[in-house]
Parts: C-alpha cells; structure tokens; sequence
C-alpha cells in the first residue's frame, strides 16, 4: 500500500471491505465497538509509518523501530483475515503464511527493540591512574 491518491487510492478501496470484516469481527468476539474515521486516514497513516520508520530503523533508531512496529501491529490483522476462511480454503494458507511472516517481523521489530534499549547509551572509559615516578 505505497499508492496514495486525493481518494485513498487503490489501497483505500482494498481495504475498506477488509476493515468492515475486521470491525464487525472485533465488535462480535469482545463486543467493543471499533470507532467510524475515514478510510483513507488509516492508508495514509500506515504509508506514513512505514516510510518515515523505514528511513529512522535504517540509521539505527528505536522510533523508527516503533512506527514500523506500530503500523505491523494495526495493518497484519485487517490485511491478511485469514480467521475468516475455513481452514481447508487455499485462501486460509495463502493469508496465514503472510500472518505469520509478517508476526515475524514485529518479533524482529521487538527484538532490535529490546536489544537498543539493553545496551548503555555510554559507557565512561576508566582512566588508569598513573605511577609516580621517583
């Protein structure tokens, strides 16, 4: 989803009958009720994450690690449904493999995430006394 048009584009159009089954779905299991907005706010929100996160994590930060992490974790279950498919479908396997690859990378996200927030910003150097010379 890298198209982004004044209507949404092509991605707005593919997603919003994924976003009605993913909110009558969510509102059935738990009964809260997932808020109306615009279609295309959630495009541009997720094009947004993953270009400014991507461009952050390639230099090395944890915010770029977050928005990446963010837009997995609001995009992978109205993009790949696969809870809505009978297991013996071959649309079920096609969305669950990309389920899982892409849960795959939010353990990578978290990983790079926790392994930055381990490691000391820095580190001060001891110095060695120095001997006195007689």
């Amino acid at each position: 989803f890298n198209e982004f048009g004044v209507d949404g584009g092509p991605a707005a159009k593919a997603l919003k009958p994924k976003f009605n089954v993913f909110s009558k779905t969510v509102t059935a299991h738990t009964g809260l009720e997932v808020p109306e907005f615009d279609i295309k706010v959630l495009v541009a929100a997720a094009v947004a994450f993953k270009g400014v996160g991507g461009i952050l994590f390639i230099f090395g930060s944890t915010i770029g690690a977050y928005l990446l992490a963010l837009q997995q974790v609001i995009v992978t279950p109205i993009l790949y449904n696969f809870y809505n498919y009978d297991t013996e479908k071959k649309e079920f396997g096609l969305l669950f493999s990309k389920f899982s690859q892409n849960l795959a990378l939010l353990g990578a996200l978290l990983f790079f995430i926790g392994m930055k927030n381990s490691i000391p910003r820095r580190q001060l150097k001891k110095r060695a006394p120095k001997t006195k010379t007689v």
